[in-house]
């Protein structure tokens, strides 16, 4: 009798093991740039109102923006509506899609380096639905410096876990590893 009790707690502990593991999100992340963006210079930004039309009120999510907002300050951002450096932009997407990126050196031994006059190498990703897409902009270039995505975080409009879209853009920002122009200066110094 006891050695079926200890064989069903086994098996229990080893489905829930299982269902914990296979309802795991398991998204892919990728970013790209621009060999035009100046990374070590921005110090500020803002968001880009994407209010303005009905579907986009749709697609707006506070947890997204209050992730990305954490993130940026995390880094030693400024957030000011006044002429910011950087202007962020994101968009969910609910369908499966292809998506153009690019096959690029690592984004920190490109900008030692600091040549804007690389090839880009595009690649084309299949993204599943529930693509999370954040943009950066050079507000003064007016352009597109960045982008980082995750595919497969969720799975409709009415997605509201706020777990799991913290996650997704704490995994996007891995990508970008730079700090607000003198922001690491201004704190060794207060060491």
């Amino acid at each position: 009798m006891r050695r079926m009790k200890t064989s069903s707690v086994i098996l229990a502990v080893s489905a829930l093991l299982f269902l914990g593991c296979s309802s795991s999100k398991d998204y892919l992340i990728e970013s790209d740039y621009s060999y035009h963006g100046k990374f070590r210079k921005y110090k500020t930004f803002t968001f880009v109102d994407q209010t303005s039309s009905e579907e986009n009120k749709a697609i707006y999510n506070p947890y997204i923006e209050d992730a990305i907002k954490y993130r940026m300050k995390l880094q030693g951002y400024k957030y000011t509506e006044k002429k910011p450096s950087l202007l962020i932009s994101y968009r969910m997407f609910f369908d499966d899609f292809e998506f153009m990126g690019y096959n690029q050196p690592d984004i920190e031994s490109w900008s030692k380096r600091g040549d804007d006059e690389e090839d880009y190498d595009p690649i084309e990703y299949g993204l599943r639905e529930g693509t999370l897409l954040i943009l950066l902009h050079d507000r003064k270039q007016r352009r597109v410096i960045w982008q980082g995505y995750a595919a497969g975080v969720f799975g409709n409009q009415d997605f509201d876990n706020e777990r799991y879209l913290k996650r997704a853009v704490r995994s996007i920002f891995d990508q970008y590893r730079f700090f607000a122009d003198g922001y690491m200066v201004k704190n060794q110094e207060v060491e």
